[in-house]
Formats: structure tokens, sequence, C-alpha cells
């Protein structure tokens, strides 16, 4: 069903899939879609080398890495903490540090985190900002929508903490009329119900190319659900079970199929992704073994709120994602930084992706401990592994994805509906 905008008689408003040759609606011909999840800022996960660093070029450059390997999605979080809430002192803001990637990449998708309830932002600076970004990308820039899950987040902002599902909906008032703006043909004129929203004879331009910029929401809850499901092109989900694989793959199934449903109920079409932390060499004992060195130089636990610190308390949180952390019922992680843990030898990886694609996992946002090494292993070992099984097709040969899906050939003629092929 079409999404209207706010404006009595205005238009239906479009999004990147209902464009079949929008960045997005191109990427999404590959089986499994392949991202890179960025660390933005200064992480100290473990004294094990590692060449990660937060600066922009550094994480500019394995972008195009990611890019020149035929990934399709770059994304990095952005957190506000007080001095000393981080790591280390430096933060990168994702919303700014991706929008510059996009003069300088040509065919990655880039999702710059915002928290839109921070401010609080006007409907008219995220849709100005949003269309001004989209055409320098060409198409390729989206937003990761945040509403703020950490009470001293909200506090840093002069306010108390918005009660959760509040937050949604505020967000969907704010993303109604942002949404609007992109779309409109007329000025637009509005009057918030749920945040204290006012315009009046609003307009930007130029549009957007493809609708509008594509949007991501992270969720676990029913509300983030809810929400996620009328407004994202990209859902960002995280493992019930918690990180470790096998945890995951038996619990996923069932979250994947209430996010699809209610996508489905709403008339929409949506992917999933998800964000492994890969820890791969040429044999499983190396791969254990590399995973056991980053493990052997974490630094101990204790009420800090440092990345790798599950245990951490100092940071009042009311997201339900992550519940499945703390579920004893579940077999649990390394705590090597991803939402879920593939460690192995790259058959094995492969058989975990396929495993996770199989469940109903359309994308995966990889994040590495060592990016610019570990990434290139991934492009050398993993990713022709990941075509011989049919979740990649090489640069050039999506056409031919896109025509078995849709059954037809290079003529036209139907040939069935049947889905590419996995070799064993």
């Amino acid at each position: 069903m079409a999404a209207k905008s706010v404006r009595p008689d205005g238009p239906e408003l479009k999004g990147p899939f209902d464009f079949p040759t929008s960045p997005l609606s191109l990427a999404s011909h590959q089986p499994l879609l392949l991202g890179v999840f960025l660390n933005l800022q200064d992480i100290h996960l473990s004294s094990f080398p590692t060449t990660n660093t937060w600066t922009f070029a550094y994480n500019l450059s394995i972008v195009q890495q990611a890019e020149a390997l035929g990934f399709e999605l770059a994304f990095s979080r952005t957190q506000w903490l007080p001095k000393g809430g981080y790591d280390g002192e430096a933060s990168l803001d994702a919303f700014v540090a991706l929008g510059a990637m996009a003069a300088v990449t040509k065919s990655i998708l880039l999702i710059s985190t915002m928290h839109v309830l921070y401010g609080p932002l006007h409907p008219l600076h995220i849709a100005k900002y949003g269309a001004t970004l989209d055409h320098i990308a060409n198409g390729r820039w989206g937003i990761n929508i945040v509403t703020g899950h950490r009470a001293v987040e909200h506090e840093m902002f002069g306010w108390q903490r918005i009660e959760h599902d509040k937050r949604y909906a505020m967000a969907g008032e704010l993303f109604d009329v942002v949404n609007s703006l992109w779309g409109e043909t007329e000025n637009l004129s509005y009057e918030g119900k749920v945040s204290p929203l006012r315009l009046d004879n609003a307009w930007i331009t130029p549009k957007p190319l493809f609708g509008r910029p594509v949007l991501v929401n992270a969720t676990g809850s029913p509300a983030g659900i809810e929400f996620a499901a009328q407004y994202s092109d990209i859902i960002f989900i995280t493992s019930p079970g918690g990180a470790h694989i096998e945890s995951a793959l038996e619990t996923l199934p069932e979250h994947i199929k209430v996010i699809k449903e209610a996508a489905r109920k709403k008339g929409r079409t949506i992917k999933t992704v998800i964000n492994p932390v890969i820890v791969s060499r040429d044999t499983e004992e190396e791969a254990e073994a590399y995973a056991q060195s980053i493990v052997d130089g974490k630094p101990k636990q204790d009420s800090k709120a440092t990345f790798g610190n599950t245990n951490a308390k100092a940071w009042d949180s009311d997201a339900h994602a992550w519940k499945g952390r703390k579920d004893a019922r579940h077999k649990q992680g390394l705590g090597l930084g991803g939402n879920i843990e593939i460690i192995g030898s790259p058959e094995q990886v492969v058989e975990q992706l396929a495993a996770l694609h199989s469940i109903g996992i359309d994308g995966v946002q990889l994040c590495f401990y060592d990016f610019k090494n570990d990434l290139e292993y991934f492009g050398r070992k993993i990713l022709p592994l990941l075509e011989e099984a049919g979740l990649r097709v090489k640069v050039g040969e999506e056409n031919g994805v896109r025509r078995k899906r849709e059954g037809t050939d290079d003529s036209g003629l139907d040939v069935g509906s049947e889905h590419v092929s996995k070799k064993r």
C-alpha cells in the first residue's frame, strides 16, 4: 500500500524499490547483500595488533576497498557519550562521514546513522540535507533512523529519555513529514500531533532521484518492528539468541518471520541484514587461535562501558534487541564485536553465511577485528567461495540473476521461477 503525503489530497509517495534502476534495486539483485560496518570511533577491543583506526582516511580506504570487491553497503554507528564514555576519545559523526564519502565513491550505498529525535532536528533540515546528499551520491545515500535508547544521550541534549514506544511514534510522524517533503508537488503545511512540529508553506528542492533516500532502521521490539515495516527499506536485525552462531540460527527464523510478515501486511518490500564479525584463517584451528588471541588481549571487565565490555552497566539502555546476550539459555559468543560471530575456515564461513541466508537473512554488514587485512583476506579467500555457492554473482552478471528471479531469459520468454542454483 502506497504511502501518501500528509497534505490533504497530496501525492502518493515513492521509495527506491519503486524504481527498477535505483541503486538499491540494482544492489538487491545479489542473492546475499554484502556490506561493511565501519568503526568511526576509537575502539580498544583488545591489545592484539590491528591496523584499525577511527580516522576518516582509514575508514574511507575500507569503503573503497569494499567497493572494489563489489560490496553494496557501508554503514556505521554513531553514539553521543560524555567524556570518558568511549574506549578512546575520538568518535566521528556517521551522518557527516558517510555523506562525505559520497563524492569519492561510485557504486556502494552509504548509510548514515542519525539520532533523529536529538536536537530536535526540524523536518526541513533532514529533508534538505538528505536531498543534497542523495544528489551527491546519485541515489546511493541513506539514513539509518535511530531514536536513542541510552538515557545519558538524551540527558546530554537537555531532557530525560523519551519513553520507548513514544520515541517510535515521534519518529513515525517526523518521517511522515520528511517523506512528504521529498515527494511533494506543492508547498506543505503541517502541525505536529505527537511532536512539536510546525511547517508553513514548506518546500525543498531538488527532489531525491528515486523518490527518497534509502531508509534503514535497527530494531527488535514490537514498536520498532511496526515502525521499520512502515518506513524502512532495509531492516537491521539482531539475534534474539545472542552472538553465538548456533544460538542465532536457532532463534532468528521466527524473528525474521515476524518482521517480514509485518512488512508484507503493509504491502512493502524490505531487506533484512545482520552484522556478523568474521574471524577466518585457512584452517579452523588457525581461525580459533586468531579469535583466542583477540580474547586474550581483552581488558579486564569492569563497570566502564567500553565497546567490548558486555557486563558494563554504566549507560542505562532500554533497547530490546540485545537482551539475548544476557540470556543464559543460549550459547554466548566471545565478545568480538559483531552482533553474531562467525569463526572458521573460509569454507566454514561460507557454510554459516549460507545458513543465515537460508533462514531469511538478505544481507550481512560485516565487521572485522582488523578491517584492512581481514577484508583483503575475505575478498581473496571467501568471496570466490560465496560465488561458487550461488550467494554472490560477479559484477556484470546481476542482470542474469534478475531475469532468473523474474522468470524471463534474455529474450523475455518465461523460463520458470527457479532461483540461482547453489553449488556445494
